[in-house]
Order: C-alpha cells, then sequence, then structure tokens
C-alpha cells in the first residue's frame, strides 16, 4: 500500500492565485500533489522556492549535500508513489545531484529536481557557476526543461505527468534566479490524471506464433517472474492467484520484493542476489516464462533461458534483452486476472518440488560461514528476526546486498528498498531517513556497509535532529568487498579496496544518536532487544567475517 499524506491547506491570508510567484505557484501545485517533504540545499537561487513551500506547509528537509537529498526524494517517489522532490542551487550544488538524479532515472522512481540558475539577463555573457543544465541532465532525466513565469502551471503539470508515467523516472526543471520571484502569468495548478486505469490491453505477437493463451495452457513448466512495474501496479494477489491457478513458482526481481509475500508456498527466490545461480537454473528449465512487469534494468547477469517468454507489461519490450514472441500491454494487474479466467486450472509445479528448492537455496544461503565469526547472515537474519513482519528496510550496494536481498524475508508492498538499477552506493541511509519520515510507525531498518556509510554518514545528524528512529545496521569488514572479490580473483593483491576501520559507536555517538560495536550474533540481537529511545536512531557496528561473500561471488 502506498503511504497517504493529508496535505496541508493554504494558510489563512495566504494570496489568491492571480497575485502569486513562481515559486508560490510551485508550491501550491505540489501542496496539491499531496507532496508532504521536500529534500534539498540551498542557494540564493532558491531561497524564494524554500519560501513558498513554508508559506503553504511542506516541510523542507535540509540534507548534508544535494546528493543525498536527490537520494530521499528517489525513496520518497518509490514510498509513495508520488514524484519526490529535491532541489539544489546553481553550479555545483546542479552538478553534485546528477547522481541522484540519475539513480532515479534506471531505478523507474518519480522525481522533480529543481535546480536554481544564473538569471535571465547575464545568461547570454556569465560563466561564473554556470553549467548548462538541460544537456546535464538530458541523459539520465525523462525530460529536462526550464521554467518560466508565464509557463510555470504548465510545465508543471507536465513534469508531474512525465515523471508519473511508465515508466516512471525523473524531470529536471532549471529555476532562474529572477524567475523565482516573478509574478506568475500561468497559474492554473490543475493536477494531471496519472492513473493506469484508462489503459487499454494490446496483444503484440510475433508472426507465425498462437495466441499466448494457448502457448501458457501447453506449458509444462512454466515459470512466473515478476518486476517492479508489477509492484507499481500493486499486483500481488493478482500474481498469486494466477501461479496458484496454473501451479507455476514465482521469482521475484529485487526491486520488487515483498509484493508477494515471501512465505507464499510458490515463491522461489530472488534473482540475481545471492544463490543466483539456483534462480538462473530453475529459469532455464522452464518450458516458458511469464515476465510480469519485469524490467530488465535490473539483470547483473545476461539472460540465458531458452524458453519463450510472454511480457506482460504497462510498456512494450522495446529493450529487448530477452526475446518475448508475446507481449500483452497495458494495466498489469486486468491482464493478470484475464489470464486467471481463460487458462486451465492445474499443477504444472507440485508444492513438494517448489518446497525443494526452496530449502536448497535456503541451505546455500548459508554456505561459507564461518564456524565462531560474525558472518554476514548472522547478521541478515538476527535483525530480521528482531523486526517486525512489517518492517521496512533499505539496503545499500555491496557484498551485503546480495545476501540482504535473498536472505532478508519480505512480506509487505515497498517492504525493500533498494537501488538496483544504477545501484548507487550510499542509497540506504538517505532511503532510510526519508521511509521513516512518511512511515513513521513503522521499524525502518537500515542495512548498509562501511563503504556506504561512509559517503553519506553525515546524514545520521539529521536522522537525530529529525528524532527518527531508524535502525542502522553497518557491515563492517573494512573493505570495498566486492572489487577486493574481483581482485582476488584476479591474483592481485587488495589495491585501492581496503579501508581503514571506524569506532561507528563513537561516530554515532558525535552525531547525537545511539551507538554500539557487536563481534558476535549473541551480542547482536541482546542490543536489539534492548528498550530503547524509540526518536533516537541507534547505530550497530558489526564487525564481520567476510569469508562467507565468496560463496555467492
Amino acid at each position: 500500500m502506498f503511504a497517504r499524506w493529508d496535505p496541508a491547506p493554504l494558510q489563512a491570508g495566504y494570496r489568491s492565485s492571480q497575485s502569486m510567484n513562481t515559486s508560490e505557484i510551485i508550491a501550491k501545485f505540489l501542496s496539491q500533489a499531496g507532496i508532504g517533504q521536500v529534500f534539498g540545499y540551498p542557494g540564493e537561487t532558491n531561497v524564494e522556492l524554500i519560501e513558498g513551500l513554508r508559506r503553504i506547509g511542506i516541510d523542507f528537509i535540509l540534507a548534508s549535500r544535494e546528493g543525498t537529498a536527490g537520494l530521499m526524494a528517489q525513496a520518497y517517489g518509490m514510498v509513495t508513489g508520488r514524484p519526490g522532490v529535491c532541489i539544489s542551487t546553481l553550479g555545483p550544488g546542479a552538478t553534485n545531484l546528477v547522481n541522484a538524479v540519475a539513480n532515479a532515472y534506471l531505478d523507474r522512481a518519480p522525481m522533480l529536481a529543481f535546480s536554481g540558475q544564473m538569471d535571465t539577463q547575464k545568461a547570454p555573457y556569465f560563466t561564473h557557476q554556470v553549467i548548462d543544465h538541460n544537456r546535464l541532465f538530458a541523459p539520465v532525466a525523462k525530460w529536462a526543461t526550464e521554467l518560466q513565469a508565464d509557463n510555470v502551471a504548465t510545465v508543471m503539470r507536465k513534469a508531474y505527468r512525465v515523471a508519473a508515467a511508465e515508466r516512471p523516472g525523473p524531470v529536471h526543471i532549471t529555476l532562474r534566479a529572477d524567475v523565482v520571484s516573478a509574478a506568475a502569468e500561468d497559474v492554473d495548478t490543475e493536477l494531471p490524471p496519472v492513473s493506469l486505469a484508462a489503459h487499454h490491453l494490446q496483444v503484440i505477437a510475433r508472426d507465425g506464433c498462437d495466441d499466448p493463451i494457448k502457448a501458457i495452457s501447453n506449458a509444462k513448466r512454466p515459470v512466473l517472474l515478476f518486476g517492479n512495474a508489477a509492484a507499481r501496479a500493486q499486483a500481488g494477489s493478482h500474481i498469486t492467484k494466477l501461479a496458484e491457478h496454473i501451479g507455476c513458482p514465482i521469482i521475484a526481481s529485487p526491486m520488487a520484493k515483498g509484493t508477494v509475500a515471501e512465505d507464499h508456498a510458490l515463491f522461489a527466490g530472488v534473482l540475481d542476489m545471492a544463490c543466483f545461480k539456483l534462480l538462473w537454473d530453475l529459469l532455464t528449465a522452464a518450458d516458458l516464462i511469464l515476465c510480469v512487469g519485469f524490467d530488465a534494468v535490473e539483470l547483473i547477469s545476461p539472460w540465458i533461458p531458452k524458453a519463450p517468454v510472454v511480457h506482460i507489461d504497462t510498456v512494450p519490450n522495446t529493450d529487448q534483452v530477452y526475446a518475448a514472441p508475446f507481449e500483452l500491454v497495458g494495466p498489469v494487474r486486468e491482464i493478470l486476472s484475464e489470464l486467471q479466467r481463460q487458462l486451465p486450472a492445474g499443477e504444472r509445479w507440485t508444492e513438494k518440488e517448489v518446497a525443494a528448492h526452496r530449502t536448497a537455496l535456503r541451505d546455500q544461503y548459508f554456505s561459507g560461514r564461518v564456524a565462531g565469526k560474525l558472518n554476514p547472515s548472522d547478521v541478515v537474519d538476527v535483525v530480521r528476526g528482531a523486526a517486525g513482519r512489517n518492517a521496512v528496510a533499505t539496503v545499500d550496494v555491496g557484498s551485503h546486498k546480495l545476501l540482504v536481498g535473498q536472505g532478508w524475508a519480505t512480506y509487505r508492498p515497498q517492504g525493500m528498498l533498494m537501488s538496483n538499477g544504477l545501484s548507487s552506493m550510499g542509497f540506504a541511509l538517505p532511503a532510510a531517513i526519508a521511509a521513516q519520515l512518511l512511515l513513521p510507525d513503522t521499524q525502518v531498518v537500515c542495512l548498509t556497509g562501511d563503504g556506504g556509510l561512509a559517503m553519506t554518514q553525515a546524514e545520521l545528524r539529521l536522522a537525530s535532529t529529525l528524532k527518527l528512529g531508524i535502525r542502522v545496521i553497518v557491515f563492517c569488514d573494512n573493505s570495498l568487498n566486492r572489487i577486493e572479490l574481483r581482485q582476488m580473483q584476479s591474483n592481485y593483491p587488495s589495491t585501492g579496496t581496503r579501508i581503514a576501520p571506524t569506532d561507528v559507536a563513537k561516530l554515532a555517538e558525535s552525531m547525537d544518536c545511539d551507538g554500539v560495536m557487536v563481534d558476535r550474533a549473541d551480542e547482536l540481537e541482546r542490543v536489539l532487544s534492548e528498550a530503547r529511545n524509540e526518536s533516537r536512531p541507534l547505530v550497530i557496528g558489526a564487525r564481520i567475517d567476510p569469508s562467507q561473500y565468496r560463496s555467492h561471488y
């Protein structure tokens, strides 16, 4: 379920649309869209916009830098389904924002990113801090544009629609210093429709192929692989009903974890995380693969199955990473319901077969553990056991992500937030902050490596200032392990991949958080079970033995 936010009404005495400036029209539009928080870093060019947000009741969240503000906005979009909003100033502010915009682009997260710019009069000749924003952001955004006083409402309407449309992603908007305070001439802030309900089903078949119903009906060993678009469509119950109806195992893409509860008897694991070969073996054994909202941007391994694919998504199979003789394009839930209605029931795979696969997956997940040491899988299992069933986890990029992606059982939509398109390190902590702001009654757990924490650790102070009771678990191995493993595989020495150890407890204390270091699973379990101040972040540095990672490289 997407989180809902009740937008604050306009403050008493707020000026009418006809007398508003450009920034106030932007703020009014965002308020009407239900945007409760905007993340960013101020500069002289965006002071007026920040003031417009304040007046209308939208919280401006000051991040430590523009890059983490953008990642917070990305997580906001992932949790709510509405575009997350971030703000930077011109020059270095805009260039610092690029990575987060690119991350949202490949992670398919709706976002509106605003950057200030030199005023219009100086634009033709001034060079100090001036970068061509449209050329900078165009390769990593769905649309890059510049807003003016005479088109503000129209640009906002289009930007919102473009960001939210399938596949969703970021729109970058340039705001010049003189435009932010200019009297708005285009003031109609009516929201555009963004529902997928109006989409019609389109059936696309390769020449000479029979209809997809016949192909699925004739399959003896079908497998259903679902992805991010199925998560956005909230199609979990439709996926399980279809899989139960035709008797086939279900595989999730990493970013779609939780769309189907992972304790379902037909759930067979997460693609391209730990134990990846078992999952690819299952797909390779299939004689037909139903790709439901699966986005190839998440693939880490090459597509190797030879079985025919039925592509089911809101967009056609234009990527062509896998060949699909059949494409069913339209609203995902309705397509799945219609397939269930037309297909004959049957048990292509028995639950016993799927259970045997699940057992093998779990056994392989634990492979490589070192007795007497704190293994990465120990950390995952202890923290998962201490968190409630409906906890939300954010995970960073690194070797630990593979074990978390497979081993952290997820039972609710948007129950795990990760970057698996651009896969940018430093995602987990900013994402946890945004998630906890949106879900104050839900336990949010941040799972990061010491490398990822080093990139974003200043945001611990923000989490404390906001009184967010997130639990930050740091996998401490003093290494950029994924890269170091590649060096080891090539018989190279560890060069540029070792990190000097950090006392995470002292770091946490300096950021006004609770902090502790642990070396054993029982210590971790004890710390997590102790009563604590739920409005104060808890940061746990888990000194792990990274040897287990080799089994999953």
